[in-house]
């Protein structure tokens, strides 16, 4: 009984103190509150416990969220610091720093409260909330490139620049080798506008190729046919000895699966780049 009382105490003292610095620091933001709505309770558990959905959405964030007495600044940190008090660092806490970010806790406060709070919650709890802190105020994390945030899209990996058939491309294309052996399979990927040029795969007997489309939006074209729009789970089946190209639609990043077909006497035979003023009129 004695260790609840201190412990329910060293609560109340943490709070306390987060809440005097903080609302002598923010005095006057309440006058610029935007109104707080929250639906995750009935979207999630409005089903299965309205009640609870209800008092969750309209109470809580609904009326306690937007009281005005303090900033909802000063609220966010009161969350973060009650939560960290409790030990609590699953998706709520994570929820509730990014909301505190959101709306203007800048790094140096969440710091310095998660540092005050350590004394009365417990050093262990300051690693486990500053760790997920880190993520969300990570100011000097570097921007993923088009290129990143593509690849994480597809299940296979880009490769490298595709500099050996580079001369046969418009734009930046790229390759990575899935399979050398009985079945060869490359994903070759093109950024937005990239296409190869008009091609034919000879064989005497056999050969010709395979397309898997894994991710973006690409076309396939034969001589003489109008384009076809490729997308992840597409399937193109080229014969050999036919004249056609494949790439990128103008506005996306696009990547497919190149499965070689053994034939009888195959080569690869390079032609012209495809025409801008045909390729244009693409979507």
């Amino acid at each position: 009984m004695k260790k609840i009382i201190i412990i329910n105490l060293a609560l109340f003292l943490a709070l306390q103190h987060t809440c005097f610095a903080l609302s002598n620091k923010n005095k006057g933001e309440t006058k610029n509150m935007s109104k707080v709505v929250q639906t995750a309770g009935r979207d999630n558990l409005g089903y299965f416990a309205p009640e609870f959905a209800h008092f969750n959405d309209d109470v809580l964030f609904g009326e306690n969220w937007n009281n005005q007495d303090i900033s909802i600044k000063t609220r966010c940190i009161i969350t973060v610091v009650a939560l960290m008090s409790q030990g609590i660092t699953d998706n709520s806490m994570k929820y509730h720093l990014q909301n505190a970010k959101n709306n203007g806790v800048k790094k140096e406060e969440i710091a310095a409260a998660i540092t005050h709070t350590a004394f009365y919650a417990g050093w262990p709890k300051a690693w486990a909330t500053f760790n997920l802190a880190k993520e969300i105020w990570n100011e000097n994390k570097k921007a993923l490139t088009e290129k990143e945030k593509y690849a994480q899209t597809i299940m296979f990996p880009i490769g490298s620049p595709n500099d050996a058939y580079a001369k046969y491309f418009i734009g930046q294309s790229y390759i990575a080798p899935v399979s050398t052996k009985q079945i060869k399979i490359y994903n070759v990927t093109f950024e937005p506008k990239c296409r190869n040029n008009w091609h034919i795969h000879h064989a005497k007997s056999g050969g010709g190729q395979m397309l898997i489309a894994i991710g973006g939006r690409g076309y396939y074209q034969e001589w003489g046919k109008e384009p076809v729009e490729m997308n992840a789970g597409d399937v193109i089946n080229i014969p050999a000895n036919v004249k056609h190209w494949h790439g990128a639609a103008p506005d996306s990043w696009f990547s497919h699966l190149a499965v070689e077909i053994d034939g009888v006497d195959t080569s690869n035979e390079w032609l012209e780049p495809v025409n801008d003023e045909e390729y244009n009129k693409l979507k």
